[in-house]
Order: C-alpha cells, then structure tokens, then sequence
C-alpha cells in the first residue's frame, strides 16, 4: 500500500497536471486535505459489513411481517471516474426469527456506499449481505442516486436520477410482499 506522502505527492502530481502551481499557496495544504478526504470517503474499505448485522434480537414477541428503512443518505465515488455518486437507499426485509437494530442497516449501506462502486453493485452487494447473514424470508433494496459523472462531465445533464433495485426471497417471488415494500418505500413501481 502508498504511504500517506506518496499519495500526497500523487495529488500534487494532478494539480500539476491540470496546470496549477502545487507550491503556491493556496494548494499548499491541498495534498494533505484531499487524501484526509481519501480516507473519510473510502473508509468502507477497512469495515466489515457484515460484522454489523451479528448481533441480532429474537425477544420480538413473534414480531414477523416487513421491516422497511427508507430515505439511507449515503455518497459513494463511481469506479469509473472517481466521481461522486450521490444519493439515497431503502431497504426493508422480511424477518425469520430475529431482527437487527435499525441503524446495523444504515451502517451496512454506508460501508459498501464508501468504496468505489458501480450502483448495480452496491445494490446488490447490500441486499445479499442482508440475505446471507439474517437469513430472512426476503429482502428488497432499492437505491435512487445521482452520478456527477454524469452531471458535470461527459453529458452534463443534471436533474437525472438512475434507480436499481435487488430483491431476493419473497420480495422477489411474492407480487403482494413486493407492492407492499414499494408502497412502504413511497414507489408503486420501479422504473
């Protein structure tokens, strides 16, 4: 892995590249906020995800119909050209014996959202680890984002929005499991 001063000179290396001065003052501090930057947005690399959703509760009183979060806030950078991905996940799953406190979700969208990522993957990569590791009967992940590397280069068309979704279980088998978690979710349909 670089060291922390071989990223830094990397940084300072784009800036010359992209024609500015890395020695003057305002860029002076540059290499060193960009990869404090770095390590914040990529912080998703030294988590484990599913080590959020190990501890479980089973005093639920029987408690087994869906469980839906909506509205995740995340960002994450495209893969493709570093750009910032932008937006927001719902995720909802249909409980066997046991749930998992709520915020363990956000937190697993959040570790995969900081990586560099393609938003099919990301979609998936949430709804399986739910999947794998709480054993629902379902699960459905739908995530809404805007792509900067779409709005600011390239196209440059804003106002866009790409929509994936991931369901698995009876989400994707049960037609009445999958409306419902659409209409929790504020969607009657996809697309």
């Amino acid at each position: 892995m670089p060291s922390e001063e071989e990223a830094r000179e990397a940084v300072r290396t784009l800036l010359r590249w992209a024609g500015d001065d890395p020695t003057r003052e305002g860029l002076l501090d540059t290499p060193k906020r960009v990869v404090k930057a770095y390590r914040d947005w990529f912080a998703g690399y030294d988590q484990d995800p599913v080590e959020f959703l190990a501890r479980t509760f089973e005093e639920v009183e029987g408690y087994d119909e869906m469980i839906v979060l909506r509205d995740i806030s995340f960002e994450s950078h495209c893969e493709h050209h570093m750009a910032p991905i932008i937006g927001h996940a719902h995720v909802g799953y249909l409980p066997t014996n046991k749930v998992v406190g709520i915020s363990k979700l956000a937190r697993v969208v959040e570790a995969f959202a900081r990586r560099f990522q393609v938003q099919e993957k990301l979609t998936a990569q949430i709804a399986n680890c739910i999947q794998d590791v709480l054993k629902p009967k379902g699960v459905g992940v739908i995530i809404e984002a805007s792509h900067q590397c779409m709005t600011t280069r390239g196209v440059h068309k804003t106002g866009v929005s790409m929509v994936t979704s991931q369901m698995l279980g009876t989400f994707r088998s049960d037609a009445r499991t999958r409306a419902e978690f659409l209409t929790n979710v504020g969607r009657t349909r996809l697309g």
